[in-house]
């Protein structure tokens, strides 16, 4: 480091503080009887080195960093953040359902004690107790998938990409499985279909064109190395206008016809039927009802439980599949298993008992626009009073949500939404501020998660759709701070 030419810069050295001075300080002296010390000395001596950094650089302002108090006050801050955990939770106002960048589905409050008991205990996790004997971890979901999905057997792995190639990998490998162009798609974060297919080994056949593909474009391709024909429910994306692609009743026709398995890759993992709720998605029993010899989809998008792939169909195929060495690399463990069968239980319950209420997605998806209006409506008089005088415009008025997560792109559920205007602060100062409440000066210990939301019209727009009741509270003690 190139000293500095500044001669105040050799006394400002000597005005430094030893870490055995700073730590005997009353804040660092309390820490130390909860934090390891090394972890603090290493703190402390991280930011002395800063501050020799800076005499060299900038000696007046170093001047002004050399207190014991403001260094015993940012050696303390330091240690609090780096003891911090890293993933916390958010408030989600933007009105996406499942966000892919806020972890997707939250789970219900049954299966969180659920995941208690089974993380802190022994469970029974393989192990047949009537038997006495070593078991299958898949035996606690394959049962309820099967029934609810009206599948022969059923299998989970750790996300939908590892189901699709694990399928393509055990009944194409060294084949060809055939596919229509306008299903190649990428599933998110650069993964695409054709890569995922090469990785697994199959020989990718595409046949037809981007928008329009008919059934004799399947059946000219098929050939002695044909092992599968593939279908791809387009969950993140529509095609509009001049299009064309057969039914998946004909696709297993012509599967049957040449003795071919139907693979069809769902996405989203809907169980239910939802088109009474403006949404069409295929619904996995309708699919094997219809004669998929075989589907995949995800755990945490519509389904609403925690991160996983579903591999259902006849059993002969699962079977086959799950006899894959690479099945156990991609197995999933005790708590998703934990996560995955309390939610399957409240789909089994059905909604007369409540069950879909008790899945968060489900019950945010039914939520009606008209109870959302009461209340945002009742959150803007509760706010009004706690904002500064003539400063902030707050109104209720109709909007969309979305369901997202890659899921049922162009379909949206009506909605009613909070806009906010602030004479002090932008749309975009405002999300900031949410976003990072400890930047601000956050208004007591009411706020300590941050706040997401949306801008529109230049104005910061909140969707209570995706806000729980019980974070109500926080939501409006996050805004009034942030407001004034």
């Amino acid at each position: 480091m190139k000293p500095s030419a500044d001669p105040r810069g050799a006394t400002l050295l000597r005005q430094i503080p030893s870490v055995d001075e700073l730590l005997a300080r009353p804040r660092l002296a309390r820490l130390l009887e909860r934090v390891d010390r090394a972890l603090v000395v290493e703190i402390a001596r991280e930011a002395l080195r800063d501050v020799r950094a800076l005499i060299a650089h900038d000696p007046e302002a170093a001047a002004a960093a050399l207190g014991p108090a403001g260094l015993e006050e940012r050696i303390a801050a330091d240690v609090e953040r780096a003891l911090a955990t890293s993933l916390r939770p958010v408030i989600n106002a933007t009105g996406v359902i499942l966000h892919t960048n806020l972890g997707r589905a939250p789970l219900a409050p049954q299966v969180v004690e659920h995941l208690r008991r089974t993380a802190t205990q022994y469970s029974n996790l393989e192990y047949d107790l009537a038997a006495g004997a070593r078991g299958r971890r898949d035996v606690h979901t394959a049962r309820l998938l099967a029934r609810l999905a009206g599948a022969e057997a059923a299998i989970v792995v750790n996300n939908n990409a590892a189901a699709v190639f694990l399928v393509l990998n055990a009944l194409a490998k060294g084949g060809e499985v055939i596919v229509s162009r306008g299903e190649l798609i990428e599933i998110g974060d650069a993964f695409r279909i054709p890569d995922i297919m090469a990785e697994s080994g199959a020989v990718l056949r595409e046949v037809g064109t981007t928008n329009r593909t008919r059934l004799a474009d399947y059946d000219r391709a098929i050939n002695e190395r044909t092992r599968l024909l593939l279908r791809v429910h387009p969950s993140n994306f529509r095609i509009v206008g001049f299009t064309e692609r057969p039914s998946l009743e004909e696709l297993v026709e012509l599967g049957r016809r040449a003795s071919l398995p139907v693979f069809e890759d769902l996405g989203s993992g809907c169980l239910v039927d939802l088109s009474a709720y403006g949404f069409e998605e295929p619904v996995a029993r309708a699919s094997l009802a219809a004669g998929a010899s075989v589907v995949s989809f995800s755990g945490d998008k519509l389904l609403g439980g925690p991160q996983a792939g579903v591999i259902a169909g006849k059993k002969e195929l699962v079977e086959r599949i799950r006899r894959s060495p690479l099945f156990r690399a991609l197995r999933v463990d005790k708590l998703t298993i934990a996560a995955l069968e309390i939610t399957l239980l409240a789909y089994l319950r059905g909604p007369q008992a409540a069950g879909h209420d008790a899945i968060p997605t489900l019950r945010m998806i039914r939520l009606p626009a008209g109870e959302i209006e009461r209340r945002s409506q009742a959150f803007c008089e509760r706010l009004r009073p706690r904002l500064p005088s003539g400063e902030v415009e707050l109104e209720v008025r109709s909007g969309l949500s979305v369901v997202g997560g890659g899921s049922t792109p162009a379909q949206h559920l009506a909605t009613s939404l909070i806009t906010v205007a602030s004479v002090r602060h932008s749309a975009t100062q405002l999300e900031a501020r949410l976003r990072q409440p400890a930047l601000h000066g956050a208004e007591g210990s009411a706020i300590v998660e941050p706040v997401l939301a949306r801008i529109e019209d230049e104005r910061l727009v909140l969707d209570l759709r995706t806000v729980f009741p019980e974070q109500e509270a926080a939501l409006e003690a996050a805004l009034a701070a942030a407001l004034r």
